[in-house]
């Protein structure tokens, strides 16, 4: 297999496609850039919409064998996969990080070791489909249950986690007995063509697991609309994932999307308040704030609203932004330099409509002026209904709000169009269980934010999407549920054929 996993700047291949890498068809050159100094990682010719089509074919002639594989054969597979992996993971770590501009620490501690231990998990998952107990729910017949594989996926994959990401999509899937056309963002590709070239190492047969890189306009509508696509996973945007959803209709595919989001961050005046400024800083800087579920507002009850806003400032000019291969980095750069506009953009619009800049709000400047910076910014004084609070910003900004009543930091905590993760700060119980009731959020942590594990579930309320990635809740979006009934009298004329027949039947 040609090398898809070289970082020096050279031609590499875009397709792992039926087994075989190769370089698209498009025409179209795509370059990955390091965002910390502008240097290319890698250039590659993207795929067009025939690569595509190739892909989905290889997929759809693997998919009989491996759908109907024991499971143990498919938990077998993935075991090999997590072992490679886990050989591996330092290569991982220097890769992702060098694509996406992630502080090798992250890397390291976080998106390579959650990735393998996603691995491990489904490959347990893989033996442990469930469904009702089969019994004679009417006396006459017996009916089961069977967990089916819904067919050939097509996943599209976002650029701020693109190795987790490429394992929230593949797994489930493959475990459940699907295959599957990943397109990861054409600006973080590596990790995911090292994926699928690993899978193939390790045996997962050929056309199983599929990475196409290419633009959104082109591959990824190429994807969306295939007519052998069963069903779309899109992680991404709420705005392309209405779009996703709208060339999905024609052809009917089943659909599961996981959107923006814009996470509460829910201080009441009994939290221990210095575990909640911690618990702030690292909520909202992790990946340099480009988390779904970061947190982007934090409401603190009036009697903390100073202390929490300096104990933030304060920390927030500890944090080490530089270079992500140095261990020592806290937080890099955004993944490029319109990302870094766009936060500017937004920060800049709220000052000049009133809002203060406590601390940041300002593009990095020497030695970091060459990548896409951007410092930790803190901003009090927006109006509720301002860009800067109802809008994703996806950097590493933090708005802090103060609230007088539990019913008012409620209310708006839920006061945005998403409903992704929040967290609630508190020691009482009571109110802790309030919180988790009334926040509308696929998750809601006390007491912390942003740690996930692979037997829970991850997904959005509201405009933040539908169905769930990981855990074998999960198995709801990949499998299909189908219902057998068997007659267990052996009876020709069964009673309820007198509503059919006259009363001589």
């Amino acid at each position: 297999m040609a090398n898809t996993t070289q970082i020096d700047g050279n031609l590499t291949n875009a397709l792992v496609a039926g087994g075989v890498s190769r370089p698209g068809t498009s025409g179209e050159i795509g370059t990955v850039i390091n965002p910390a100094d502008n240097s290319v990682v890698a250039t590659m010719e993207f795929a067009g919409a025939l690569d595509v089509d190739n892909a989905v074919q290889s997929a759809k002639a693997a998919f009989k064998d491996w759908s109907t594989a024991p499971p143990a054969t498919r938990s077998a597979a993935l075991v090999r996969l997590a072992a490679r992996l886990e050989a591996r993971a330092e290569e991982y770590a220097q890769v992702e990080s060098a694509q996406s501009g992630k502080p090798i620490r992250l890397t390291r501690e976080f998106d390579v070791p959650g990735s393998i231990d996603n691995v491990a998990f489904f490959a347990g998952a893989a033996r442990n489909l469930e469904g009702k107990a089969a019994t004679e729910w009417d006396g006459v017949h017996t009916s089961f249950i069977r967990r089916e594989a819904v067919g050939v996926v097509g996943s599209i994959a976002p650029w701020n986690y693109p190795l987790q990401m490429a394992m929230w999509k593949i797994l489930p899937a493959i475990a459940a007995g699907n295959t599957i056309v990943l397109k990861p963002a054409a600006i973080t590709p590596l990790t995911s063509l090292m994926l699928a070239a690993d899978a193939l190492a390790v045996d997962i047969p050929a056309g199983v697991v599929n990475v196409v890189v290419g633009s959104g306009a082109i591959a990824g509508e190429a994807l969306i609309s295939h007519p052998d696509i069963s069903m779309v996973s899109f992680t991404g945007s709420t705005p392309i994932g209405q779009r996703v959803m709208e060339l999905a209709t024609a052809t009917v595919k089943r659909v599961h999307l996981e959107l923006g989001g814009k996470a509460p961050f829910v201080v009441f005046d009994d939290a221990d308040l210095e575990a909640a400024i911690h618990g702030a800083v690292a909520g909202s800087l992790i990946n340099t704030g480009q988390d779904c579920t970061a947190a982007t507002r934090a409401y603190v009850q009036r009697p903390l609203f100073e202390a929490f806003v300096a104990g933030v400032a304060d920390l927030f000019t500890e944090v080490v932004v530089g270079d992500p291969a140095d261990p020592a980095t806290d937080m890099g750069p955004l993944v490029a330099k319109r990302q870094q506009l766009s936060v500017a953009g937004f920060v800049d619009r709220a000052r000049a409509d009133g809002a203060n800049v406590v601390t940041g709000g300002a593009i990095g400047q020497g030695a970091l002026a060459v990548g896409a910076y951007y410092l930790p910014t803190l901003v009090t004084g927006a109006d509720q209904r301002s860009e800067i609070v109802q809008s994703e910003i996806f950097g590493p900004v933090l708005v802090v709000l103060p609230f007088d009543s539990d019913d008012e930091g409620l209310a708006l905590a839920n006061d945005t169009p998403f409903g992704l993760a929040a967290s609630a700060w508190t020691r009482s119980l009571l109110r802790a269980l309030r919180a988790s009731r009334e926040i509308k959020a696929g998750c809601v942590w006390v007491n912390d934010h942003i740690p996930i594990v692979s037997e829970m579930p991850h997904g959005g309320f509201k405009r933040s999407g539908f169905g769930k990635d990981m855990s074998t809740y999960s198995f709801e979006e990949y499998t299909q549920v189908k219902h057998v009934s068997m007659d267990i009298t052996g009876v020709a004329r069964k009673p309820w054929h007198r509503t059919i027949f006259t009363d001589n039947w």
